[in-house]
C-alpha cells in the first residue's frame, strides 16, 4: 500500500517542476526579448547620473548626465524626411524609442541667451554660450558615434521633455521620457569640433511668429536641426549645407536663429527671414528663407563686426535693416550684445584659455543682470574647445564653485 501511495506523490512533484522550468524558460525568453528590443534604452536610462543636486533659495534645478549608447533612431528620423511640428515629433520619437509603449511630451519654451566666439591664447578656437531661462532641471547628453555620424556633448533643458522643474527626477517615468534628449539639445560639440547653439529671436514685431517654410524639401524643427549639424556636419560649410537642405519648423510657436562654429575658426550666425521685410512685417513665416552671417563675411552687420574675426549673438536678428523705424529696446538681448562686444574688443577677441571665455561668460549672467524679461537665471554656462573636443561646462551661475564646474572630453 505504501509503495502505491508514493507514486501519485512523485508524479505531482514531476509536473511542478516541469512547469516551474517552463515558467522559468518563458521568463528568461520575455527577459531576453526585452533585452534585445529595449537593451541600448535600458542601458541609457539606468545610467542617469546625478551630477548636482538643486538648491532652490538660488533657484538651481538639479543637473544629471545620460549617456546614450548605439543608435537613437536619427538615420530613420532623416530617411522619413524629418517632421514639420513637436507633434510629430513626439510620434516620432514614442514610436521607435520607446516602441509605442509608453508616450513622450517634448516642448521648447521661451529662452533668451547669449553667445560668442573666441581664440585662445594657444590658438584653440572656443565658442562659449550662457543658456538664460527661468529654474529648471540640466541634463548633459553624450552620444557615441555611429557609420557616418559624429559623437557628441549637448545640454538639454529637461522643462523639454515634461520633467518637473520644482523636484529632482525620481521616478523610472522620469528617467524613461530622458531617452527623447537627444532631440531636444540646446548646444553642443561634436568629435569632429562643430559646435552649435538655439537662440529666440522673437520675430513679427508685437506677437511672435514662428518661421514655417513649407517647401518641397524635407523637414526639422528647432532642435533637431541642432542634432543633424552635430551628428553629421564636419564643418561650418557642412552645417550649412545641412540647413539649407531642410524646411525649418519652429517650435512653440516661436522663432529661432543658430550659431555654429568650428576647430578652423570659421563661425557663421544663421538666421530665416522675408526678404526686404522688417520686424513689423515679418508675419508670414513661410516666406522667410535661411540667411547666412559668416564671420569673416559680417561687414553689412557693423563696422566693429567687420573687424573682428570672432561673433556674438544673442536674441536679436542682425539682418540690416530689420529693425528700421523699431525702438532699440525692441531688439531683444542687444545689452547683451553690446557687453560682450565691449568685452572681446578689448583683446581683439583672444582668452587666455576655456576659464577666460568662462570669465566673460559670467559678466552676463542673469542672476546678477538687469532682465529686460521674465528670464531670469542663467541655467548654464558651456565654452566648447572646438580644437581638443572638450567642454567647459558651470551650472546655474556657480563660477567659482568647483561642485558646480564639470569639463567633459570627446578625445579618445
Amino acid at each position: 500500500m505504501n509503495a502505491v501511495a508514493t507514486k501519485p506523490k512523485r508524479s505531482v512533484k514531476k509536473v511542478l517542476l516541469t512547469i516551474l522550468a517552463v515558467l522559468l524558460v518563458l521568463v528568461v525568453a520575455a527577459g531576453g526579448a526585452v533585452w534585445a528590443l529595449w537593451h541600448n534604452e535600458i542601458r541609457a536610462v539606468a545610467g542617469i547620473e546625478l551630477l548636482r543636486d538643486r538648491n532652490d533659495d538660488h533657484l538651481d534645478g538639479a543637473v544629471y548626465a545620460m549617456h546614450v549608447p548605439g543608435d537613437f533612431y536619427l538615420d530613420d528620423f532623416v530617411a522619413q524626411g524629418g517632421v514639420s511640428n513637436d507633434t510629430d515629433l513626439i510620434q516620432f520619437v514614442t514610436d521607435h524609442i520607446t516602441k509605442g509603449v509608453i508616450q513622450i511630451n517634448m516642448s521648447a519654451p521661451e529662452i533668451g541667451c547669449s553667445s560668442f566666439t573666441a581664440t585662445a591664447e594657444n590658438g584653440d578656437a572656443l565658442f562659449a554660450r550662457n543658456y538664460d531661462f527661468s529654474k529648471t532641471n540640466a541634463m548633459l547628453v553624450f552620444t557615441e558615434a555611429n557609420e557616418g555620424r559624429h559623437a557628441s556633448i549637448s545640454t538639454v533643458d529637461l522643462q523639454f521633455l515634461g520633467v518637473d522643474v520644482d523636484h529632482n527626477m525620481t521616478s523610472l517615468m522620469d528617467k524613461i521620457v530622458c531617452l527623447a534628449a537627444p532631440y531636444a539639445p540646446l548646444d553642443g560639440v561634436n568629435d569632429a569640433g562643430v559646435s552649435c547653439g538655439i537662440y529666440m529671436t522673437y520675430q513679427g514685431g508685437d506677437e511672435t511668429v514662428a518661421t514655417d517654410q513649407n517647401t518641397d524639401k524635407p523637414d526639422f524643427t528647432s532642435t533637431t536641426l541642432l542634432r543633424l549639424i552635430l551628428d553629421y556636419a564636419d564643418n561650418v560649410e557642412e552645417a550649412v549645407e545641412i540647413a539649407s537642405r531642410y524646411d525649418l519648423h519652429d517650435s512653440a510657436n516661436t522663432s529661432y536663429h543658430y550659431m555654429v562654429a568650428d576647430a578652423t575658426g570659421k563661425s557663421a550666425i544663421l538666421e530665416w527671414t522675408a526678404d526686404g521685410a522688417t520686424d513689423t512685417t515679418d508675419n508670414d513665416g513661410s516666406l522667410r528663407t535661411l540667411k547666412v552671417i559668416y564671420n569673416d563675411q559680417d561687414s553689412a552687420i557693423g563696422e566693429r563686426e567687420a573687424a573682428s574675426d570672432y561673433q556674438v549673438v544673442t536674441n536679436f536678428v542682425l539682418q540690416p535693416g530689420y529693425y528700421e523705424g523699431v525702438p532699440a529696446e525692441e531688439k531683444k538681448g542687444a545689452d547683451r550684445y553690446d557687453r560682450l562686444y565691449e568685452e572681446l574688443q578689448k583683446t581683439d577677441g583672444q582668452v587666455a584659455d576655456a576659464q577666460g571665455a568662462m570669465d566673460i561668460l559670467s559678466t552676463v549672467g542673469r542672476r546678477s543682470w538687469n532682465n529686460d524679461d521674465k528670464n531670469t537665471c542663467t541655467v548654464h554656462s558651456a565654452v566648447y574647445n572646438l580644437t581638443d573636443k572638450s567642454v567647459l561646462w558651470v551650472a546655474n551661475e556657480n563660477y567659482d564653485d568647483p561642485t558646480a564646474v564639470f569639463t567633459f572630453s570627446l578625445a579618445e
